[in-house]
């Protein structure tokens, strides 16, 4: 029997935070994209338990919204295991003592949001097994994780984002008036409070005035012990880019502009807004924007990045104020990609249809990072891997923009 040439694409989703849904639309919308004449999929679902199973076609297909909501994987499904192979990696079934129905993968594709799946931790075990992955490496998927730490290592390499100040679990207990005080003082509002290490809005809420925040902080802490209260840019435009990595280590290439317009002045891009919109916003692609202005947004975005370590994708959220100063707002190492979500859509306007952006992520993977079997990349890879840590990056920040596709 001759055997296939398409690429295996472990599609990896689910996971144990509470983006658990969000990252099974993410999935469904992928499978249902992906060309199956150059790729097969093989489907990994980690349940809320955070339990490794196996998802067939069928089931992978199907994940999309309905009159229930959002998808779930449930924990009836037998439990697998994931196994090091020369060259990619390998998921089998357990059945009583026996590995059973083993299939094998050249290169992992984890569309796993939040904690335990854009934080590095999935990165790390894929570096330990030596198998290929899509996506930012392990420094800069944790560091982008942390909005607290991004904010910071995005200022230290010269790019302008907005005011914030950093709260702990531990340092609000024990003095909430000095922290109040800070906010008042420092900031300037409305503020939006946000635990600092979620994703897809999550636990996000809006302080109109001083009096709100201490009722927003304890609903982020119930989300993470660490919480950023961020000032809000009264006026300014919400503005995204997506960016996609280049294999010669030049300037990536970044999108055309969208715009997220809420339908009344209050609101904010939260979770309900993202992923059940019913109305309530517009994602505007492309935003209007003339030329000079378009060129400022790719390179701040391109730049922010280089400045990240990030590889493979990313989109990159920014404010536009009344006088046209651009700030970055953050950083996502994972974007969405459900039917509704900015990142394919930016792309689809610039010129790259969703299969072939999701080819272009698949194939992108270095064969010989750290950990990989290949040994005759091993040496070349290490100069690679090296810039991978965000800190060795920073004198890369002011690089310019590459191709942007319009």
């Amino acid at each position: 029997m001759q055997q296939s040439t398409r690429t295996r694409v472990a599609i990896i989703f689910g996971g144990v935070s509470s983006e658990h849904d969000v990252s099974c639309l993410t999935a469904g919308g992928v499978v249902r994209a992906i060309d199956p004449q150059r790729f097969e999929v093989i489907g990994i679902g980690i349940t809320p338990s955070g339990r490794w199973v196996q998802v067939d076609i069928a089931d992978l297909l199907a994940l999309n919204v309905s009159e229930d909501g959002l998808p779930r994987l449930d924990e009836s499904r037998p439990e697998a295991v994931l196994i090091r192979r020369d060259e990619g990696g390998r998921i089998a079934t357990v059945q009583g003592d026996r590995l059973v129905d083993a299939r094998d993968f050249d290169v992992a594709f984890a569309l796993l949001h939040g904690p335990f799946g854009e934080d590095g931790t999935i990165q790390g075990l894929f570096e330990m097994m030596g198998i290929r992955y899509v996506g930012a490496g392990v420094a800069a998927s944790a560091i982008g994780m942390d909005k607290d730490l991004m904010k910071s290592e995005l200022r230290s390499a010269g790019l302008p984002v907005c005011p914030w100040v950093t709260i702990t679990a531990v340092g609000w207990r024990g003095d909430q008036a000095s922290i109040l005080r800070r906010i008042e003082a420092d900031l300037t509002f409305p503020v939006y409070v946000k635990p600092a290490r979620g994703g897809s809005s999550v636990g996000i809420s809006r302080a109109a005035t001083p009096e709100d925040v201490p009722g927003a902080i304890e609903e982020a802490l119930r989300w993470d012990p660490k919480v950023i209260v961020e000032e809000g840019f009264v006026g300014a435009r919400e503005i995204e880019v997506a960016v996609l990595d280049v294999r010669d280590g030049t300037a990536p290439r970044v999108s055309l502009a969208g715009e997220i317009v809420m339908h009344t002045d209050d609101a904010f891009y939260d979770y309900q807004a993202k992923y059940l919109p019913q109305g309530q916003v517009d994602l505007v692609v492309p935003a209007p924007v003339d030329a000079a202005l378009l060129s400022r947004i790719q390179k701040t975005g391109a730049r922010a990045f280089r400045a990240m370590g990030a590889e493979g994708l990313s989109r990159v959220d920014l404010f536009v104020t009344a006088d046209e100063e651009v700030f970055v707002n953050e950083l996502n190492t994972m974007p969405g990609f459900t039917h509704l979500s900015m990142y394919p859509a930016l792309w689809e306007a610039t010129g790259l249809s969703y299969a072939d952006l999701i080819a272009e992520l698949v194939t992108w993977p270095c064969p010989g990072r750290p950990g990989c079997a290949d040994g005759a990349h091993r040496g070349r890879c290490r100069g690679v891997r090296a810039h991978r840590g965000v800190h060795s990056r920073r004198g890369d920040a002011g690089g310019g923009l590459g191709g942007t596709g319009g």
